[in-house]
């Protein structure tokens, strides 16, 4: 006989019994390791934040040394509103980094297939970005720090494409029974 919550229908036709669920697949340590990594990337961005603020001195300078090579150099008002300007677009840009960092640890940590492809996408804005501002020769501290938030990117990508990394994805957006 047929036991209650078996679809009793068509020969050949599948029965609708509970079917057992995919016991969930444990993060490998290379993803464990990527997300302990974003969580330092985004301190990281925060410090570059607290960097810029304490450097909105040498801001100053460098604005008022381009505007004294300027045809028409700026009036201290000007130069005021231009640092401002420069210093609250970096804390933004910072604290947009910082939650792009946690979003990306959080969403890789499930497994989410395309924020792997997501943090990518990051990586390669994130290059791009560091090459133009070399063309504008940045202080000593945020070189260094952009070369190291480099580094920490580019083996968080390393380590997001492991293949134990690809096979917890796989797992992670297959089809739950």
């Amino acid at each position: 006989g047929e036991g209650p919550g078996q679809y009793q229908g068509m020969q050949g036709m599948p029965s609708y019994e509970s079917a057992p669920t995919a016991a969930p697949v444990e993060r490998p340590a290379s993803i464990a390791q990527a997300v302990k990594l974003m969580y330092v990337g985004a301190a990281l961005s925060l410090l570059g934040i607290i960097v810029t603020v304490l450097m909105k001195g040498a801001i100053r300078d460098a604005v008022e040394k381009a505007s004294e090579k300027a045809t028409t150099p700026m009036t201290d008002t000007q130069i005021d509103a231009a640092v401002t300007l420069g210093v609250t677009f970096a804390v933004i840009t910072g604290l947009i980094g910082v939650a792009l960092w946690v979003w990306m640890a959080s969403a890789n940590g499930k497994g989410r297939k395309w924020a792997r492809i997501v943090a990518t996408i990051l990586f390669v804005l994130s290059v791009l970005s560091i090459l133009s501002s070399l063309l504008q020769h940045p202080p000593a501290l945020a070189l260094i720090l952009n070369l190291v938030m480099l580094a920490l990117g580019a083996y968080i990508l390393y380590l997001l494409y492991r293949p134990e990394s690809t096979q917890y994805y796989e797992a992670q957006s297959a089809p739950r029974i």
